[in-house]
C-alpha cells in the first residue's frame, strides 16, 4: 500500500516585492549617509574623538567701586606703580559694526589698535579693504591706529587650496606689523578676532596688576547672531600676552591657563544678510556650505530669528550629554545686562544686536 506523504511547501526565493524594496532602500540609505555624513560623524563624535586637556581656570573677581589694589590682591597679584601699555591686535575682514563697538569700549585702555586686513578672503575671493574705505568712521581713535594690508591670494577656478593656510600666513604677518607699531617687552598684547571682545575691567585689571601669567587665555561668553542668543562660555581662543621676543601671533591654544568670564564673543553678528553670505563663503570653514540654498536670504533670516544653525550642523561636543543638551535652537534671552556699554548707549543704531532685533536688512550699507 502506497504511503501518502504530507505536502510540504517548497523553499522559495524571497518574494519579488522584498527584492524591489531592497533595491530601493539600499541606494536611499547610501545617499542619506553621503548627504548627512557630517551629522552622523558629529553625532558619534564622543565615540571617535577625545576632548582636549581641560584648562586651569583662574577665578575672576570684579565689582564696581572696588579699588584696583584690592582686586589685584584678590587674584594673588600686586598693584603696579603705573599701568602697562596695551596693544590690541586683530585680523579684520568686514565686521565694521563690531569693530566700532570694540574700539569704543576698549579705547580708554589701549595704546595702539593694530589691524591687518587683506584684499582677499581666506578662501581666495577678492574683497574690498573694508576698514581702509571706512577709516573715517574710526576717527576717534586715529592717533592710535596702525593699519596694514596683507596681499592675499586669489583662488583660480576649480582650485582647492586649504583656506587655513592663507589664514595662517595672514596671522603670521601680524608679527611684523606689531613691531612697526612699537611694541616692547612687557607690554600687554591682545590676540583675538574682531568679534572676540575683552571686557574693559578685564584689561584694566591686567594692566595694573603684577604677577599675571605671561600668557593667558580669555574665557568669553559666546553669543550667536546677536546678544539675544547666548550659547555658553565655550569661547577660549582669545589670549593676552606679556610681550617678549618669543611672542608669536596665533589663534590657537597657547597655555593651559584661562581667565574666567573675561568678555564677549558674538559670532555672525551682522547687520545685513549680505554680510552673512560674505562670511559663510569667505572664512576658513566655508566647506560647511554644503548646498547653494544655504546662502538663500530668506532661509538665513528664518534661521537667525529661530536661533538655529546656519550650516544645519550638530553641536561639536565630546560627550553625548553635552551634545543632546545643545541640540536644537538656541534659547532666546530678554536680558541686555552686562553687555558692552557703547552698545547700550547706542542701542538705536545697533538694535539688531539686542533682544527683539532679529530682522536683518538684505544688503550691506554703512550704518549712520
Amino acid at each position: 500500500m502506497a504511503t501518502i506523504l504530507p505536502h510540504l511547501p517548497s523553499r522559495r526565493s524571497p518574494p519579488k516585492l522584498l527584492s524591489i524594496a531592497l533595491l530601493i532602500l539600499v541606494p536611499v540609505c547610501v545617499i542619506g549617509i553621503i548627504t548627512n555624513g557630517q551629522k552622523i560623524s558629529y553625532f558619534f563624535r564622543p565615540l571617535w574623538d577625545k576632548p582636549p586637556a581641560p584648562f586651569r581656570r583662574l577665578p575672576h573677581y570684579y565689582a564696581e567701586n572696588v579699588s584696583m589694589e584690592h582686586l589685584c590682591h584678590l587674584h594673588g597679584w600686586s598693584i603696579r606703580s603705573q599701568p602697562r601699555r596695551i596693544f590690541d591686535s586683530i585680523i579684520f575682514s568686514n565686521e565694521l559694526d563690531l569693530l566700532e563697538i570694540r574700539w569704543h569700549e576698549l579705547d580708554p585702555y589701549i595704546s595702539k589698535f593694530v589691524i591687518l586686513e587683506s584684499n582677499t578672503t581666506f578662501t581666495g575671493i577678492p574683497k574690498p579693504l573694508f576698514f581702509a574705505s571706512n577709516r573715517a568712521r574710526f576717527a576717534f581713535a586715529e592717533e592710535k591706529i596702525v593699519h596694514g594690508v596683507f596681499p592675499g591670494q586669489i583662488a583660480s577656478p576649480g582650485s582647492h587650496k586649504d583656506p587655513f593656510v592663507l589664514e595662517s600666513l595672514q596671522r603670521g604677518a601680524m608679527n611684523g606689523l606689531l613691531l612697526s607699531a612699537g611694541i616692547s617687552n612687557g607690554d600687554l598684547l591682545i590676540m583675538s578676532d574682531t568679534d572676540e571682545v575683552p571686557s574693559p575691567h578685564t584689561l584694566k585689571l591686567l594692566q595694573w596688576c603684577d604677577g599675571v601669567p605671561p600668557v593667558l587665555h580669555l574665557e568669553l561668553k559666546h553669543y550667536m547672531y546677536s546678544f539675544e542668543f547666548p550659547v555658553d562660555y565655550s569661547s577660549w581662543r582669545a589670549t593676552v600676552h606679556l610681550y617678549s621676543p618669543w611672542t608669536r601671533y596665533r589663534h590657537s591654544r597657547q597655555t593651559d591657563v584661562i581667565f574666567s568670564d573675561a568678555g564677549w564673543h558674538c559670532s555672525f553678528c551682522f547687520r545685513s544678510l549680505e554680510e552673512f553670505v560674505f562670511k559663510m563663503t569667505g572664512y576658513s570653514h566655508a566647506d560647511r556650505v554644503k548646498r547653494m540654498d544655504f546662502l538663500n536670504y530668506s532661509r538665513i533670516q528664518k534661521i537667525i530669528c529661530r536661533g538655529d544653525d546656519l550650516f544645519d550642523m550638530l553641536p561639536e561636543e565630546y560627550s553625548f550629554q553635552e551634545l543632546i543638551k545643545k541640540m536644537g535652537s538656541i534659547p532666546h534671552s530678554a536680558s541686555a545686562v552686562h553687555l558692552p556699554a557703547y552698545l547700550i548707549e547706542n542701542a538705536d543704531r545697533f538694535r539688531f544686536l539686542l533682544p527683539g532685533g532679529c530682522i536683518r536688512r538684505k544688503d550691506f550699507t554703512i550704518s549712520p
